[in-house]
Order: structure tokens, then C-alpha cells, then sequence
């Protein structure tokens, strides 16, 4: 039988109104509305009147007749009243499909993006089990499945799971002991870098107006060193301006050393100027004040200092201009006053982390 085409020129207004019309469908889930517009589209795009019944699961006729009634009323012709009565539902086993794929990712099930949306959630819905949701059911859903919309974050591919096991299960522990009886002061180091162009963060703000900061562009950056007590959340810092090495390490260690008189056990992570030589002879030098551990390869998360340098630059620099280097510098230099005033604050913002250290609770690895 030879396929028959139907042609409908359309000026630039009605095909966007017909696009509009069809994303508002998909948001309402009104499946009658979804074909018949996404069939007229079809037609406008010159495809043959029986591919389009048939990928929409139609009759012909019913192609000819939404055609015509559109010649005669155009976007009025598309009026269907809203579906009553409750959604259909998934299956329990359709449910536990849906649950996996969206565990596996998007692109597992075929889609280009490795970010799930509503909407892509919706097309794989309607593509695997012929249900078409609203995009607002759809949240609800997800949410009854233990899902919820977040930010992705990044994991090193080089990460050991293996190797963090055993250091929060036997190296932790046996750190934790030595602490404990030579009461001394359990210290996580790291560094920090906070840039004179300042930072951005979520702020609440008038729908359709985009909170905007100013910025200096400038690249220069206050770099500080930190060490946070465990037991007692005593910060001790250093704040510099020319770069992180392993001279500028010893400096800090050195005052910190002045600072107090009690014993100091410093767990870092791998960073070269941390584990250079140079570093290693002056932790050989001074082993009767101090003594180092290292922490597992790409482990920040257990690492509690983490959570202290995000709550400074919340302080600090968050969706602030900074014109003047010496205005970033005194910004800083506030925040890390309020902290070596409130140590309990320090230790408040280990929350869980401090807990399971504490009672050796291995972290998820």
C-alpha cells in the first residue's frame, strides 16, 4: 500500500504555541493530549500518515480527524479536560524495575546525560511500562522509593576501599590508644587556599532572579594551615601568602609547638610537602613533641577539617566581593578568630564524624 502525506505549513507563533502545548502535557501526564499534538508535529514534519498511527498506536482516521479539527480551530482543538480519578499505578515489580534503573543511572538506560531529571524519569516510565505521570507524581514517586534530588560529588578513581577499612578498623583505633595515654593532643591537619575572587554558595532570593556577586577576578589567594583537636576542638592555624611547601609546613608545626606544651600526634593526608624528605627529618628531629600519621590515599571525608574550612568560607567568603586583597585577608582572619574562640563550635561541626571516630564506628567506605 503506498504511504500517504499529508502537508501543513504552520507560521513560527502556532509551532511554538504546539511545543508549549506539548511540554505542558507532558507535565500534566495527560497522555490523549501528548499524542494527539505529538501526531500533529509528526505531520508537520512530513512523516507518513501510517508511521505516525502506528508509533502512536492510532488509527489513521483518528490522524485525519485531529488534522482537520486543527485546520478548523487550531490550538482550540486541543482542549481535553483533565484525566479525573487517581493516577495508575506501577506494579510492585514495575516499582522495583524503576528503582534499579534510576540506581544505575540515566545513561544505563539509554539516555545521553548521566543527570535523571523528572522528565527523563517520566519518558522512561511511559517507554517501559506505557505510564505517562505528571512530572510533579513523578518527584512524589521517587520520594516513595527512598530517592531525592542532590548534588553529585566527586570520588577519586584511584580510591582503595580496601585500604580505608583497615585504617579506620586497626590503625585508627591504635591511634586513638596512644592519644589517650600519653594525653596527648589528637591533631587533624590540612590546608585551605581561599581566592581574592571569592566564592559562591546558595543563597534565597526572588523567583527568576539570580542572586549576582561581584568579583575582583584576581587569582591571588590566602593560604592557610590548620590543625583542629580531636578530644578538646582547639584550632591552631597559620595563615600565609606565598605557597604551601614543606618550609612553610614546619613553620606552622613549629609554632604550633610553642603554642602548647603538651605532646601532639598530627594525622595529614598525602600531600607531597607532607611526606617530602625534609619532612620526614624534622618529624625524626622533634619525636619527643610530635608524631605523625598519614591518613588513607584520597580520603578527605575522613578527614574532619574538611568540614571547618566549609563553614570559614561560609563565614568568610560566600557571595562576597572583595576589591582589596587586605579586605579578603581581614574577612579570613575573623573567621578564624571565632573558631579558636568557640572550640565547641569546632566540635559541633564534626557532629556523626566525631561520634564514630570516636567509638571506632567504621565510616562507609
Amino acid at each position: 500500500m503506498r504511504e500517504l502525506f499529508v502537508r501543513i505549513s504552520l507560521t513560527e507563533k502556532t509551532l511554538d504555541l504546539l511545543v508549549g502545548a506539548l511540554q505542558d502535557a507532558y507535565a500534566l501526564g495527560n497522555l490523549r493530549l501528548v499524542r494527539r499534538i505529538s501526531a500533529l508535529l509528526a505531520v508537520v514534519r512530513g512523516e507518513a500518515i501510517a508511521t505516525i498511527a502506528k508509533t502512536w498506536d492510532i488509527s489513521r482516521q483518528t490522524v485525519y480527524n485531529w488534522i482537520v479539527a486543527f485546520l478548523a480551530r487550531r490550538v482550540d482543538s486541543l482542549r481535553y479536560r483533565k484525566s479525573s480519578g487517581r493516577p495508575p499505578k506501577l506494579t510492585k515489580k514495575q516499582r522495583a524495575r524503576l528503582k534499579e534503573v534510576v540506581k544505575a543511572g540515566p545513561e544505563a538506560a539509554g539516555f545521553q546525560t548521566a543527570c535523571w531529571t523528572t522528565v527523563l524519569i517520566q519518558q522512561f516510565i511511559y517507554r517501559e511500562f506505557g505510564v505517562l505521570y505528571s512530572r510533579q507524581y513523578v518527584g512524589d514517586l521517587l520520594h516513595g522509593l527512598g530517592f531525592s534530588y542532590q548534588k553529585a560529588k566527586f570520588v577519586s578513581g584511584h580510591l582503595d576501599k580496601r585500604r580505608r577499612r583497615r585504617w579506620m578498623r586497626k590503625r585508627w583505633p591504635r591511634i586513638l590508644r596512644k592519644a589517650k595515654q600519653r594525653r596527648a593532643l589528637l591533631l587533624f591537619g590540612d590546608e585551605a587556599s581561599f581566592p581574592q575572587w571569592g566564592s559562591l554558595s546558595y543563597t534565597w532570593a526572588l523567583k527568576g532572579q539570580q542572586p549576582v556577586v561581584k568579583t575582583s577576578g584576581k587569582r591571588k589567594a590566602y593560604k592557610v594551615f590548620g590543625l583542629i583537636g580531636f578530644f578538646t576542638g582547639r584550632l591552631f592555624y597559620q595563615a600565609i601568602v606565598e605557597r604551601f611547601n614543606s618550609a612553610t609546613y614546619q613553620a606552622f608545626l613549629e609554632k604550633a609547638m610553642s603554642e602548647t606544651q603538651q605532646y601532639l600526634i598530627v594525622i595529614q593526608d598525602g600531600a607531597k610537602y607532607h611526606t617530602s624528605k625534609a619532612m620526614r627529618k624534622f618529624f625524626a628531629a622533634h619525636r619527643d613533641r610530635i608524631s605523625v600519621y598519614q591518613l588513607p590515599s584520597y580520603s578527605p571525608d575522613y578527614n574532619p577539617i574538611e568540614y571547618l574550612w566549609k563553614n570559614i568560607r561560609r563565614r568568610a567568603t560566600h557571595n562576597k566581593h572583595f576589591e582589596k586583597f587586605d579586605e579578603l585577608i581581614l574577612s579570613v582572619d575573623e573567621a578564624l578568630a571565632y573558631y579558636v574562640n568557640h572550640p565547641d563550635e569546632v566540635k559541633k561541626q564534626m557532629g556523626v564524624y566525631c561520634h564514630s571516630m570516636a567509638t571506632g564506628t567504621p565510616l562507609p567506605a
